[in-house]
């Protein structure tokens, strides 16, 4: 069997890493497509997995416009060599299209409904959609559902475990309390018209927290001086650990504040959408008692220092996140039997 898989963004080097050395360890070839954006090809050289770069993030809406047009050209003539059986990728144009002109079938993997636009363009040529059970859209005869998270593809006890050792490697005190804040740069294309966190309400956040224990900060733009010394230090394939030890996650990240409810951390989600329940696995996020999405600053701000200074909040969330878990499959075992399925068509 022959799989490529199109690595665009760090969060699908997560999904889909288990997957793919599997795959390469029973004997498939495999091969990987990626990106020059953030620390996705640094997390692919960590983990060991041999990817070839197609393009480079543009840096203004031109320069993204002609970034895609370019790896549309570059993914079909790589497609072509390579001669996959199976794509598999989030909802990728250019994995997709590629897919379909050279006979392979196409896996998508999502969970983000707001990107439905996208999905628009290549949902005449997807074979299978597959989505956790609490996605809201329906994709019709080609869409498959499962019970968990995208996550669990990578942070299911089957695929994680916890290492503290790890964290005094880089100099985090797992027996302190610490917090984890996540900014990002709401520059992706479902983020337009959308944002998170001001200056001044991270600044606020970073001050009162810090009277009560250590504050890490994990940011995709790079931090003023005044919030340089929190940066975290741990790189970014041991981020799952930082977060799997902290007393709580605060940040406008979607998929951060998922892979930390899922770590049982309690976790705060801020962002001008955070209570419009356009994603499903917020909803039932929510629901278990495993993120909270306030769409104030304030109301988050207090409500964060409420739960750092709560000594019974990881106990709560722990639980909560053992109920869900016993309702949750390993992601990477359905994504291989997909795959395996879409390759025996």
């Amino acid at each position: 069997m022959r799989v490529q898989f199109d690595l665009t963004h760090p969060a699908h080097v997560h999904l889909f890493k288990n997957a793919s050395r599997e795959l390469a360890a029973d004997g498939h070839t495999v091969a990987v497509a990626s990106r020059e954006k953030e620390v996705t090809t640094a997390l692919l050289d960590a983990y060991g997995i041999e990817h070839t770069v197609l393009s480079t993030k543009g840096t203004t809406t031109a320069a993204l416009v002609s970034e895609w047009a370019l790896r549309e050209l570059r993914t079909i003539d790589f497609t072509r060599k390579f001669d996959p059986d199976v794509v598999v990728s989030r909802a990728l144009p250019s994995a997709v299209h590629a897919a379909a002109l050279t006979g392979a079938k196409s896996i998508v993997v999502t969970d983000t409904e707001y990107a439905w636009k996208v999905s628009k363009l290549i949902a005449p040529f997807v074979d299978y959609w597959c989505t956790p059970s609490s996605f809201s859209r329906d994709y019709g005869d080609t869409h498959r559902t499962y019970e968990g998270f995208d996550e669990l593809a990578y942070l299911h006890p089957n695929r994680f475990s916890v290492a503290p050792e790890r964290l005094r490697e880089h100099g985090v005190d797992p027996e302190e309390p610490y917090f984890v804040l996540r900014f990002v740069s709401m520059g992706a294309h479902h983020d337009v018209s959308r944002s998170g966190l001001s200056p001044d309400a991270k600044r606020r956040l970073v001050e009162e927290l810090a009277d009560h224990g250590t504050v890490y900060i994990s940011s995709e733009r790079p931090l003023p001086p005044e919030l340089g010394d929190h940066e975290s230090p741990v790189p970014p394939e041991e981020i799952h650990q930082l977060l799997a030890g902290a007393a709580l996650l605060v940040g406008d990240s979607e998929t951060m504040a998922t892979e930390a409810a899922l770590l049982g951390t309690p976790t705060i989600r801020v962002n001008s959408h955070a209570t419009d329940e356009a994603l499903g696995v917020f909803v039932e996020l929510e629901d278990r008692g495993l993120v909270e999405s306030i769409g104030d600053e304030e109301t988050a701000h207090d409500r964060a220092v409420e739960l750092a200074t709560d000594p019974e909040a990881g106990d709560r969330w722990a639980q909560r996140r053992d109920a869900l878990l016993d309702d949750s499959i390993d992601v990477t075992d359905y994504l291989l039997d997909v795959i395996q399925e879409a390759a025996d068509e």
